[in-house]
């Protein structure tokens, strides 16, 4: 049995994360003027079930009218995945709170800090409200897995953010691909589910801002090597990419016959979908969606040397390019090659303390633009 009984017991158990992070709330409520967290439910976009075998049907506003036990399940593995990955951010980022290059960055992180925190809330909050004692225990445990001890739900969800470098890289490529993740939520036929992404997909349209923001700020300072910021966009692009899932992936067919998650702009897609490559599909607009970032920034780099996209089966841990030896190029390379393709194309710690140097200077990054 659950050791919370109410959400105001997991709140409780909240706090007590908070101080097990060890972050001083007191630098929200300075920067912010204060905040509060809460569950926020927008509107829907439609009562009715878009897409799937219940198309057409009113979306379900309680779990036990949900006409099976699997598809309950599955929308519960949902919110517990999606929950996992917001607090698990916070742990990721929380060593950057100390160190922002200007007011608009602690700003920007402090921001984006607490309104992770809510979604991880928010998540929870449906959990508890909605899911009875499983849905008590899965909150619970939430709260107890840790990036900095690699339990997070998610691989990618257990790499420290290092430096600031890193940072807008993460922001750029992780919370975009959470956009992406949250559009495809938002048609979910579990209502209470779908009208908690519109006031998270606002939220997280500033994140993922603020990473595309710095990341220009970046280039056009012009004081760390391309070269070297080129291998934070290969960190985070080719680990983003993972986070679709596999490549023809049944549990993504049935979420899309069961209407619980749909494609990510399903009210303006037209005709039936290849339910075998729903994830292929999404993976690619993000990918098309990512190349037009960096031809943007491109134009900010004086000189020749630009950044790129890395070829989309470069470093993959999950689909049908995990574990195999494509180059940022596209290149395969045998055991030996990759190994030192990898050293040369992904942060080092040889890198990670270049850049912790670069960010000692007053220079290192642009003013944000008025």
């Amino acid at each position: 049995m659950a050791r919370i009984k109410t959400f105001d017991d997991w709140v409780e158990v909240m706090r007590e994360w908070q101080k097990g992070i060890d972050v001083d709330p007191e630098i929200f409520k300075r920067v912010l003027g204060g905040y509060e967290l809460e569950a926020k439910y927008g509107d829907l976009k439609s009562d009715e079930i878009q897409f799937g075998e219940f198309a057409g049907q009113r979306k379900w506003e309680k779990v036990l009218e949900i006409p099976d036990q699997r598809m309950r399940d599955a929308v519960l593995n949902m919110i517990i995945y999606q929950g996992d990955t917001e607090f698990a951010s916070n742990e990721q980022q929380k060593l950057l709170l100390g160190n922002a290059p200007s007011e608009y960055d602690l700003y920007s992180i402090c921001r984006v800090f607490i309104e992770e925190t809510r979604h991880g809330y928010q998540m929870c909050h449906l959990l508890v409200n909605h899911f009875g004692n499983d849905g008590r225990i899965e909150a619970e445990k939430m709260l107890s897995r840790r990036a900095d001890q690699g339990t997070r739900l998610l691989n990618a969800f257990n790499n420290t953010v290092k430096s600031w470098l890193d940072l807008y890289a993460y922001q750029n490529y992780m919370d975009r691909d959470g956009k992406y993740q949250l559009q495809m939520l938002s048609h979910s036929g579990f209502a209470p589910l779908s009208r908690s992404m519109g006031p998270m997909l606002r939220e997280e349209s500033f994140h993922l801002g603020t990473g595309v923001t710095g990341l220009r700020r970046v280039a056009k300072a012009g004081v760390i090597p391309v070269w070297l910021q080129q291998k934070y966009h290969n960190k985070w692009f080719s680990g983003s990419l993972d986070l679709f899932g596999n490549d023809h992936s049944s549990s993504a067919v049935w979420a899309y016959i069961w209407g619980i998650k749909g494609r990510p702009l399903e009210d303006k897609e037209l005709g039936e979908p290849d339910k075998e490559r729903l994830n292929v599909y999404a993976r690619e607009l993000y990918y098309d969606e990512c190349k037009k970032i960096i031809e943007q920034i491109n134009v900010i780099i004086p000189g020749d040397e630009k950044l790129y996209v890395p070829d989309i089966r470069f470093n993959r841990q999950i689909g049908e390019y995990a574990g195999k030896h494509y180059s940022v190029d596209g290149r395969v390379l045998d055991s030996d090659q990759y190994l030192e393709h990898l050293r040369e194309t992904l942060p080092t710690e040889e890198d990670e303390k270049l850049v912790m140097e670069y960010c000692k200077r007053d220079d290192w990054v642009a003013p944000k633009a008025a």
